[in-house]
């Protein structure tokens, strides 16, 4: 029997996305990919007017599954492989006419913070982290993170993915990421609120007002996703990437080449 890693839900044109690998933190791989995959296009034959990407457990996602990266036979095929399927869900749901709403607790670190960034409107509660941690296991960021220099500016991004900072919750809010901040206890009622605003107003306007903004801060995202994905490939069959992987699954410090 397949494993279930997300869920899917229509209803009065509302599609809720769920990652449901909670017990594990959502993290991402080629199954749990694929049926986000399937989720997003389920939402697009539904002719969803709004979509619900959100999660169970403690975190949002805590990125790529490192341990299925080390055990791959050729790491660099398996990780653009990966990064391609992923940023075929994320420019399904930048082109959507439908407005995403992502809901975001824990933490949403690795592709994980790309993820929970797509979201047209960002709900999160007020004790979130956001991490980019590619670096630190000799990885180039993916997912959409090249996206994140238009909401956060160049200088905080690099920031993040070079020096590894974390992003808090209220950071995020004040730079425009997120759109919400509430407490934890607050988080579904918050939610359910907007989601209550968007599905009453114009789907129309709605989306051609998402269409028109996103075209002028990212006229060309695809191209975008690309680089991000050759660069990620070239990084996992590195040295340095290699390296990185196996001294993260298994908990000691990596030894970078330093020639």
């Amino acid at each position: 029997m397949t494993e279930t890693y997300v869920s899917y839900a229509h209803d009065a044109g509302i599609a809720r996305i769920t990652l449901v690998d909670g017990d594990r933190g959502n993290p991402i791989h080629p199954a749990s990919v694929a049926q986000l995959f399937d989720a997003v296009r389920s939402a697009g034959r539904d002719g969803a007017r709004v979509i619900v990407l959100a999660a169970e457990g403690r975190f949002f996602s805590v990125g790529g599954d490192l341990a299925a990266f080390e055990t791959a036979e050729n790491p660099a095929d398996f990780i653009d492989d990966l990064a391609e399927a992923l940023h075929r869900v994320v420019g399904e749901l930048v082109r959507s006419e439908a407005i995403v709403v992502t809901v975001v607790q824990g933490t949403a670190a690795g592709a994980g913070f790309p993820l929970a960034a797509v979201g047209d409107v960002v709900i999160a509660a007020d004790n979130v982290k956001f991490s980019l941690a590619y670096t630190k296991v000799g990885l180039s960021p993916d997912g959409g993170s090249s996206l994140l220099v238009n909401t956060l500016g160049l200088h905080r991004t690099l920031r993040l993915a070079i020096l590894g900072d974390l992003l808090t919750a209220q950071e995020a809010y004040d730079a425009g990421l997120v759109a919400r901040l509430v407490p934890a206890a607050e988080l579904a009622d918050t939610v359910e609120q907007v989601v209550g605003v968007l599905a009453a107003g114009s789907a129309s306007a709605n989306g051609a007002a998402k269409r028109l903004l996103r075209e002028v801060a990212v006229p060309a995202p695809e191209l975008a996703l690309r680089k991000e994905t050759l660069s990620i490939r070239n990084q996992a069959g590195s040295p340095d990437g290699i390296e990185g992987v196996a001294a993260f699954v298994g908990k000691r410090a990596a030894q970078f080449n330093q020639g």
